[in-house]
């Protein structure tokens, strides 16, 4: 979801804080970005774009974008975590245990249990994440 710059800027205001041009910067690389960035990633690209950001920045920034519900955090079966812009629609990942390749998909499945659980166990379903490991196709041979 491409996030507006006044939507943006109303929700950090909400919130009682600035949209930095720094913040702007990380939010459109991680909006124009295809895959998932893990945080050294993310720096990378954003000091290409501006020499000067730091890394301890984007960590306190990624901090920041998932308090105000702008980035979904990922594990994605590695070692650290990996970020995305929150979506539109809810979406779901697969990641190749071989290659570390992710693919997203989606499932009417999962919004059907979403449903299930709530009408036979009273709950309000919030959020829901599922991931998916094994070999893609490449790596399965």
């Amino acid at each position: 979801m491409t996030n507006s710059a006044n939507y943006v800027r109303d929700i950090f205001r909400s919130a009682g804080r600035r949209l930095t041009s720094q913040r702007r910067l990380l939010l459109d690389v991680l909006e124009q970005s295809d895959g998932h960035l893990d945080a050294e990633t993310l720096y990378r690209q954003a000091k290409g774009l501006d020499p000067n950001i730091s890394l301890a920045t984007v960590y306190r920034t990624l901090a920041v974008f998932k308090e105000l519900g702008l980035v979904e955090e990922h594990r994605l079966g590695r070692e650290h975590c990996y970020y995305e812009s929150v979506q539109e629609r809810p979406h779901y990942h697969f990641t190749c245990r071989e290659c570390g390749r992710v693919i997203e998909f989606d499932s009417l499945l999962v919004a059907q249990i979403e449903q299930e659980l709530s009408e036979q166990k009273g709950v309000q379903v919030l959020g829901v994440h599922l991931h998916i490991s094994g070999y893609c196709s490449e790596c399965r041979h």
